[in-house]
């Protein structure tokens, strides 16, 4: 009280760092205020003076006696009438970027002054600007600049470095939260975005801990973070890692129901601690202090039907439960079996093959529901489960479900894989099982538990990754190589097949010049036999040759062949040209084919009337004939 009186210090935390900083010196701590030639403080007081008027008079009636000047401490040094306060100007140098911006201003300006200026010198909306650099953390802009946030731990600066960040750029940050449980005695590490919101923090909070968000009572958000839909970026939080503490708190009897479902608690910071060590003092309740309300929670509808008979109508109702929990970004689930999902991935082409991501998942573990928020529901994380894994998702909370996971695992992977699945207990469930088919047995690579990070969480698909390429490259190359043969085999296979095709087809043509060779062959054998049987029948129906000399008139033909050879009959006179057609026939001329003519003067004999005799035709007594072809 002393020391406040004296220097104007109205800020009882002030006044007390004042005095830490002086070891509870008084005069130094005034003389740290108030220079002395602007003060009138000198030796008159001591140490021993201070000591007593700051904590109370001496005990013994001659000490306070003997000390006039302790007594009339206050009298002697009012502080509006003796000490005379001078405006101190605190000098500023910030930087952004690339720049540096010297600021002066009045001690007890507001922060928001300082950043009004900046906005001038750096074009830097002030909605999107933060000081970095405060003694007492991040402070709000309605803030007065006074000696507990500027002073250093060797004493007052008057030059005091800052830093200006754009909260734009603290958006795309990852923030570590070590967050103790206090009441389970137990740390969780959380990374979360820049742009993730505090309320958002306190929602995968309450699924940790099982705490709902209007009973949490935490320790650590900075005096910033007033507002529970401010951004993690502009809420004033140690960058990258910043120490939280949350507990259940009690209920009081005269608290009363708060008007939205989710209400939200009084956040404490560190910087606060000294202000609220005992709220008491200065007459506040710890009940308003702190907002508290109850409601009835919502029991979650399950993850999947117990017992299902189809698996892609359980994989169905899993899907449709997560996006209705986490919403619809998030890794898109194989619909079937675990046997379909394992053909999709593993036995097709090397170059379209990819690694299994099978999510077991369990409602009974607490770190289902930020793992799902968190890991599952992360764009990046989706992007590359979409790009490189076939996901397929069963619920294990059931042990009829369970039950049934382990024996397709063991149908599929081996009794191994079952066996590892069973030894993990709840708690360290959810599992994503990063699996790669080889050639002659599926590998189960990795069991990611659900005690990790995002950037731990890609890290390890990503070296999962780097195994399937290496492995895949060996599959592409070996897959390369058998088609080359094969389509080497193929091209002789289809060579040969041309080739005996071709021979079929001319041994065929060859049997057909056969065949037509003999059915001609044996028609003109049959032509020849009709033929030569003709001739014959003619031959035997000629009458027979008349002699040189009888009583009957005689002519003598002589008949020249196409060869040049001559036939020489002799007829009666009274023989009809028939009989000398048939003759000629006979002999294997018949006029069919060819026509008899005289030499000389030319005639057609073949034209004449058969039924005329030789006579009439003038062949008497004798003359030669021959043979022509007919055109």
């Amino acid at each position: 009280n002393t020391l406040q009186a004296c220097t104007g210090i109205d800020n009882i935390a002030e006044a007390i760092t004042l005095l830490e900083l002086n070891n509870w010196d008084l005069v130094a701590a005034i003389n740290g205020v108030i220079p002395q030639e602007n003060g009138i403080l000198q030796s008159n007081f001591s140490s021993e003076a201070s000591q007593a008027n700051t904590f109370g008079p001496h005990t013994s009636s001659s000490s306070s006696s003997s000390s006039p000047s302790s007594s009339a401490f206050c009298p002697v040094l009012p502080s509006r009438h003796i000490v005379e306060r001078q405006s101190r100007m605190l000098n500023f140098r910030v930087e952004y970027r690339q720049r540096t911006v010297e600021v002066v201003v009045e001690e007890g300006s507001a922060v928001g002054e300082i950043k009004q200026i900046l906005e001038t010198e750096l074009q830097v909306p002030v909605s999107k600007m933060q000081l970095k650099g405060w003694k007492s953390g991040d402070v709000s802009d309605s803030v007065r600049i006074t000696l507990k946030i500027i002073v250093s731990v060797k004493g007052f600066c008057n030059v005091l470095p800052l830093e200006i960040n754009v909260l734009q750029e603290s958006l795309n940050q990852n923030f570590l939260l070590v967050i103790n449980h206090r009441e389970a005695q137990r740390d969780y590490s959380l990374n979360f975005p820049g742009s993730r919101t505090i309320q958002e923090v306190k929602r995968n909070v309450s699924d940790l801990t099982n705490i709902p968000v209007r009973h949490q009572q935490w320790e650590g958000w900075p005096a910033t973070a007033s507002d529970d839909s401010m951004t993690l970026a502009a809420s004033g939080i140690s960058y990258p890692c910043h120490h939280l503490s949350v507990c259940r708190r009690s209920s009081p009897a005269n608290n009363q129901e708060p008007t939205e479902e989710c209400a939200d608690v009084h956040m404490v910071s560190d910087s606060e601690g000294d202000d609220f060590e005992d709220a008491s003092e200065f007459g506040v309740d710890e009940s308003e202090m702190f907002g508290m309300g109850s409601s009835t929670g919502c029991r979650k509808a399950p993850m999947m039907p117990e017992n299902s008979e189809n698996e892609g109508d359980a994989l169905l109702h899993f899907t449709a439960e997560f996006s209705t929990r986490y919403g619809e970004c998030h890794p898109v689930f194989f619909i079937g079996s675990l046997e379909a999902a394992a053909q999709e991935a593993f036995y097709g082409k090397a170059r379209d093959r990819k690694l299994l991501a099978i999510y077991l998942h369990n409602d009974e573990s607490v770190l289902s529901n930020v793992f799902c928020s968190q890991m599952m529901c992360a764009e990046s994380i989706v992007s590359y489960l979409s790009q490189n894994f076939i996901a397929w998702a069963w619920d294990v909370t059931r042990e009829a479900n369970k039950a049934r996971l382990l024996t397709m695992c063991t149908r599929h992977f081996g009794s191994v894989v079952a066996q590892t699945i069973r030894t993990y207990k709840t708690d360290q469930f959810p599992l994503l099982l990063i699996v790669m088919g080889k050639r002659t047995s599926n590998e189960v690579l990795n069991v990611i538990q659900g005690n990790t990070t995002v950037d731990e969480l890609m890290m390890r698909l990503m070296g999962a990754m780097e195994i399937f390429t290496a492995q895949q490259q060996e599959d592409i190359k070996d897959e390369d190589e058998r088609e080359a043969r094969e389509m080497v085999k193929r091209e002789q296979d289809e060579a040969y097949q041309l080739s005996l095709e071709a021979d079929r087809k001319k041994r065929e043509a060859q049997e057909r010049e056969q065949a037509e060779q003999l059915r001609l062959q044996q028609i003109q054998k049959e032509a020849d036999d009709e033929k030569e049987a003709i001739r014959l029948s003619l031959e035997h129906a000629l009458p027979p040759e008349p002699a040189e000399e009888g009583g009957e008139l005689i002519s003598k033909l002589r008949i020249r062949t196409p060869s040049g050879e001559f036939l020489v009959r002799r007829f009666l006179g009274s023989t009809k040209l028939q009989v000398l057609f048939d003759f000629v026939a006979s002999k294997g001329y018949p006029l069919d084919d060819f026509k008899l003519l005289t030499t000389f003067p030319r005639r057609n004999i073949t034209q004449l009337d058969p039924d005329s005799s030789l006579l009439e035709a003038k062949l008497f007594p004798q003359e030669t004939l021959f043979l022509e072809a007919k055109e």
